[in-house]
C-alpha cells in the first residue's frame, strides 16, 4: 500500500510523538458510529458524588474538556481532568488506585494493560454492539483475558518512508528495495541505502519487528482470535534462526544494510538530508520531513522471509479504575461519550494520531499519511500486553544488536541462547 505526498501539500496538522514500544493499530474498512451518546439510564450522581476524576495528559486535555463539558450538561456529573506526567503515571495509578487517591478514569496505552489487570487496578467495560464500530484490532489491543478493558481512540504503527526524488517506485520484496536504495548510493546521490535507527545498547526489536515476523517468527504464538498465548515463546522456531543470519548477514560485517552505529536520531538527520531513499519510521516523524521540503511516500514493509511483514501496532484508550467510588458515572462517560464519533473526531483534530472509531478514521483519511499507516497497520499485530514481555525485551534487543555488530559466529546459536534464557525467566 503507498501513498505519494508532495511537501508543502495542505493537511491536516500531524504531531505524533513516538510511543517507543507502544506503539499503533490498523484500520482498513470505515464505517458505522454515532456522533451522539447514547442514552443512559445512569443517575445523576453517578452511583456516589457529582464528580469522577480522570488523569490525562496536557496534548490530550483541550479535546477532552469539551466532552467533559458536554458530559456534565447532559448527566450533572463534571469531570475534573488532572494533567499527569506520563514518564510515571503508570506506577502512580498503580500505587494510589488502592488508596483511594488515584483516579476514576484514565487515558492509557493497550501495552499496560497487563500489568494494570495483574495488579487488580482496572475494571472490564462492556462494549456491546459498539465494539464494531471500531477497528477490530483495536478492540482486540484492548482486550485482556477475554475481557474488554477500554474503549480504544487512537493508533500507532510504524511504515517505510520513501524519498520518491531518488527511488520513484515501490519494490515488492525487501531484497529489491534495498538494491533499489544502494543504486542511488552507487550513483553518488546519497549516502545510505536505508536506514534504520538503532539503540547503542538494545538495537530495534520494535521497529524492526516486520522484518522478523516476515521470517515467521513472531514474538509469542497467536491463537485464532488473535490472542497472545505468552506460554509460547514463537521466535524460538526455524523461522527466528533464519531471521538471525539475516541481521548478521546484513550488519556491520556484511551488507551494512542495518548499521549499529546509526541512532534514530541520526537516522531521522539523514533522512532529512537526503542520505538515503529509505526510513523505517513511525508517523510521529512527518511533520519534520514535510519541514525538510522532502517529497515522499508511505510504503508497506516488503518481505524479507518470505511471509507477511507486520508491524507491531499500538492503541491508545480510556480505562476505568477497579477502584472507583463512581462505578455508573465513569462508565457512562468512557462508554457512551468518549466513544462517540466527535469525541474521536476531536482527539484526532487535537493530536493527529489515527482514530480507532471507523467512521472518524474515514474522515481522517482525507489526510493521505494517515490513511497510508492506517491500511498499513490493518496488516500489523497488537503489541502484546502481557507482563512477560517486560522479560523479553533486553535479551531479545541485546542479541539482535550483537549479530548485527557481527560478534556472533553462528548466529542461528545466538538466537537460540537468547530465546532459551527468556524462557527460562518465564518458568523461573
Amino acid at each position: 500500500m503507498t501513498v505519494q505526498i508532495r511537501s508543502g501539500a495542505t493537511r491536516r496538522a500531524f504531531t505524533l510523538s513516538a510511543v517507543g514500544a507502544s506503539a499503533a493499530i490498523a484500520l482498513a474498512a470505515c464505517g458505522g458510529g454515532s456522533t451522539e451518546p447514547a442514552a443512559s439510564s445512569a443517575p445523576a450522581d453517578g452511583g456516589a458524588s457529582a464528580t469522577i476524576t480522570m488523569w490525562t495528559d496536557a496534548e490530550r486535555s483541550p479535546a477532552l474538556k469539551e466532552i467533559a463539558d458536554k458530559f456534565e450538561a447532559d448527566k450533572g456529573i463534571k469531570v475534573d481532568l488532572v494533567v499527569k506526567d506520563f514518564a510515571a503515571v503508570r506506577d502512580d495509578f498503580i500505587t494510589q488506585a488502592p488508596s483511594g487517591k488515584g483516579p476514576d478514569v484514565l487515558v492509557a496505552p493497550h501495552d499496560w494493560l497487563g500489568t494494570l489487570v495483574q495488579n487488580g487496578v482496572v475494571a472490564p467495560i462492556q462494549l456491546g454492539d459498539k465494539s464494531a464500530e471500531f477497528a477490530e484490532s483495536s478492540v482486540q489491543a484492548m482486550t485482556y483475558d477475554g475481557q474488554v478493558y477500554g474503549v480504544p481512540y487512537a493508533i500507532e504503527n510504524v511504515a517505510l518512508v520513501r524519498n520518491t526524488e531518488l527511488v520513484g517506485e515501490t519494490h515488492e520484496s525487501f531484497d529489491d528495495v534495498v538494491a533499489a536504495g544502494q543504486g542511488v548510493v552507487d550513483a553518488g546521490d546519497a549516502e545510505y541505502a536505508f536506514l534504520l535507527g538503532l539503540d547503542p545498547k538494545q538495537a530495534d526489536p520494535y521497529h524492526a519487528y516486520p522484518l522478523q515476523t516476515s521470517f515467521g517468527a513472531p514474538v509469542f504464538e497467536q491463537g485464532e482470535d488473535g490472542s497472545y498465548d505468552v506460554s509460547q515463546l514463537g521466535m524460538n522456531n526455524d523461522g527466528g534462526q533464519e531471521f538471525a543470519q539475516f541481521l548478521a548477514d546484513n550488519g556491520d560485517k556484511g551488507t551494512r544494510v542495518f548499521n549499529s552505529n546509526i541512532t534514530g536520531d541520526i537516522a531521522k538527520e539523514k533522512f532529512l538530508a537526503g542520505e538515503s531513499p529509505y526510513f523505517l519510521t513511525g508517523p510521529w516523524n512527518v511533520p519534520a520531513i514535510e519541514e525538510a521540503g522532502i517529497d515522499f511516500s508511505v510504503d508497506a514493509l516488503p518481505s524479507a522471509g518470505g511471509e507477511a511483514a507486520q508491524p507491531f501496532v499500538g492503541v491508545n484508550g480510556f480505562l476505568v479504575s477497579s477502584y472507583t467510588k463512581n462505578e455508573l458515572a465513569a462508565n457512562e462517560f468512557v462508554v457512551n461519550y468518549l466513544s462517540t464519533e466527535a469525541a474521536q473526531d476531536a482527539l484526532f483534530d487535537q493530536g493527529g494520531r489515527p482514530p480507532a472509531l471507523l467512521a472518524s478514521f474515514e474522515k481522517a483519511a482525507d489526510d493521505e499519511v494517515i490513511k497510508a499507516f492506517g491500511e498499513i497497520g490493518a496488516e500489523g499485530v497488537p503489541m502484546p500486553a502481557a507482563p512477560e514481555m517486560q522479560a523479553v525485551w533486553a535479551d531479545w534487543g541485546a542479541t539482535e544488536l550483537s549479530l548485527i555488530k557481527g560478534n556472533e559466529s553462528d548466529p542461528a546459536a545466538a538466537w537460540t541462547k537468547m530465546s532459551e534464557n527468556i524462557e527460562a525467566k518465564f518458568n523461573g
